[in-house]
């Protein structure tokens, strides 16, 4: 159903006035008694060439390697140890070169990977040789309530359970973060 131009513009300010889509869907109905798929409503911005306004910007969660931004009102973690990009290049070659005793006593090392504490205890280990068809690395994990399961990364990076020794577990959020957190790290130790 084509649109007069008096609609068209009506359609063009709502979005520049940053309305959703789900606002310009509401207002054809009010103003104008056109009723219209979201689809419909999403192919007529296009179609006017519009640029929706974001409330908020979105947040690439698919990559954990990535620091995700903090929540409002959420203190942010002190950083551990100095970046990379601040050392010497004499400093690049210690793990911790800021740090004498990290870089001397190599259970100190292990103590500095720790989770900080009030993160979940998630104990995650990596098989040796992973047997699994489109799999790149598998192994198993330990929540800190004890469910056990099976994981598996797929070809593309993703992360995903093979087996749940609870039927329709979910982890907890921080068990989540703390699963993501320690599964690259360790798979970063063997060259992933």
């Amino acid at each position: 159903m084509p649109l007069t131009p008096e609609q068209k513009t009506a359609v063009s300010s709502w979005v520049a006035a940053g309305d959703n889509l789900s606002a310009v869907q509401k207002k054809l109905i009010e103003h104008f008694k056109l009723s219209m798929t979201y689809r419909d409503v999403r192919f007529l911005v296009d179609d006017l060439n519009l640029e929706l306004k974001d409330a908020a910007p979105k947040v690439d969660t698919s990559d954990v390697s990535k620091p995700q931004p903090a929540a409002p009102g959420a203190a942010a973690p002190a950083p551990r140890s100095t970046p990379k990009d601040k050392l010497s290049p004499a400093d690049h070659d210690s793990p911790d070169a800021d740090d004498p005793e990290l870089a001397a006593d190599p259970a100190a090392l292990d103590e500095a990977e720790a989770p900080p504490p009030g993160l979940a205890n998630v104990k995650v280990e990596v098989d040796k040789a992973t047997l699994i068809p489109g799999a790149i690395a598998s192994g198993s994990v330990t929540f800190s309530d004890g469910v056990t399961g099976q994981w598996v990364v797929d070809q593309y990076g993703r992360p995903g359970f093979t087996k749940i020794s609870q039927e329709g577990y979910r982890p907890t959020p921080d068990d989540g973060q703390a699963f993501m957190q320690e599964l690259s790290l360790q798979l970063q130790q063997r060259g992933f």
